[in-house]
């Protein structure tokens, strides 16, 4: 698969909120994943597809809510894809918010390798 044929995939999923699907298909085994800053919700770096799955339930698990998603169309080269993704949620115990952040992703021999997350 190229990297715009993953981009597009990948943009499909996450307008439909299917982020572990998208995980499952476009990600290599031992991608990697980053956030901006480490919490204590989750590592800084989290290595390895099933990790990164698990990051994700985690984070459906604080899910009260969402109430739409908003990605933008990706901007693609040989091997990075970049989008815009914002999240309007309610996070369990807290208010409803729109969250936005810039993501990066890095793809190797049709996978993608890493993922970056800039809010």
């Amino acid at each position: 698969m190229t990297t715009q044929q993953i981009a597009e995939k990948l943009v499909a999923y996450c307008k439909k909120g299917d982020y572990e699907k998208a995980q499952k298909e476009l990600f290599a085994d031992n991608a990697t994943s980053t956030e901006q800053h480490e919490s204590p919700l989750f590592e800084k770096v989290t290595k390895g597809r099933d990790k990164i799955l698990q990051k994700g339930e985690k984070f459906q698990s604080m899910v009260e809510a969402v109430h739409g998603t908003d990605v933008s169309e990706p901007l693609v080269t040989d091997g990075h894809i970049a989008m815009k993704l914002t999240l309007d949620a309610t996070m369990k115990g807290r208010p409803r918010e729109k969250m936005t952040e810039l993501c990066l992703y890095e793809v190797k021999d049709g996978k993608i390798i890493s993922e970056q997350f800039f809010m």
